[in-house]
Order: C-alpha cells, then sequence, then structure tokens
C-alpha cells in the first residue's frame, strides 16, 4: 500500500473542495427588471354645504394603486366623508370610504383594469356650513 505525502493529502483535499464549489447550473433566478406603471395626478376642488356632497369622475389607464387625499379643506377642523368608487357616467358606486375624513387622510385602493373611477367628498352631518375642499387623486 502507498502511503500519501503529507504535501499530497493537502493538495488532494483543496482539489476536492474546489471542484464541490464549482457548480455549472444556469442562474435559474435571474429576475426581469419591471418598469413601474405611471401615473397621473389630478386635482379637485369645490365646495359643499351641509348635506351636501361633490363627485369627481376620472379614467384609469390600467391596473394599480389608487390614492384619493383631503389636501385642503376650510375650515380646517372641518369632518367630512372621502370616498373612492366606480362610476357609471351617473352615479359614483362608493367602494372604499372614510366617513370622519379630516385634512390630509387618504384614501388607498387598487384597481385591476382600464375604468371610470370617482372620488366623492361629502358631509356626514358634521359640517356645520359652506365647506371649501381640494382633493388629490394619484392614479395608473
Amino acid at each position: 500500500m502507498r502511503s500519501i505525502s503529507r504535501g499530497g493529502l493537502v493538495l488532494l483535499v483543496l482539489a476536492t473542495l474546489g471542484l464541490a464549489a464549482c457548480d455549472n447550473t444556469p442562474n435559474d433566478t435571474a429576475t426581469t427588471p419591471t418598469t413601474p406603471t405611471p401615473t397621473v395626478t389630478e386635482t379637485f376642488s369645490g365646495t359643499i354645504g351641509t348635506n351636501g356632497a361633490a363627485t369627481h369622475a376620472f379614467v384609469v389607464s390600467t391596473g394599480g394603486t389608487v390614492t384619493a387625499t383631503l389636501t385642503t379643506i376650510t375650515p380646517e377642523d372641518s369632518v367630512s366623508g372621502l370616498s373612492l368608487g366606480t362610476w357609471n357616467g351617473v352615479i359614483c358606486q362608493v367602494v372604499l370610504a372614510n366617513d370622519n375624513a379630516v385634512l390630509g387622510n387618504v384614501v388607498t385602493g387598487t384597481v385591476s383594469s382600464l375604468g371610470t373611477l370617482c372620488v366623492r367628498i361629502s358631509d356626514t352631518g358634521k359640517l356645520t356650513g359652506a365647506t371649501d375642499y381640494t382633493v388629490t387623486v394619484v392614479h395608473p
């Protein structure tokens, strides 16, 4: 029986480790970068009175996130309803609502495809007079 020299053993161990570290399989985890959906920002303003409401329709071009922000309201301590929904040409079918919206509140939803949506601001019994507002909507 032949013995392996100490130097030969070190070389054998290093060669074995080197082979174990090699991997010839393709990298299947590579991802293709996605392009973010461009967004549109629309601003709607007006005045609502006690028991009043205002609806604004807008068109989304593809699926994605929709946000409506109560950007301004006067007087600033006013509480109103802020809603997102679908627009059929006549009414706003509310899907998401915050009935206690104050300045800076956001309603966020997801739309799956092209369509016409609406944002609605309304008195939920808390306004005491004419109230000016601005709502900013960001959508695909």
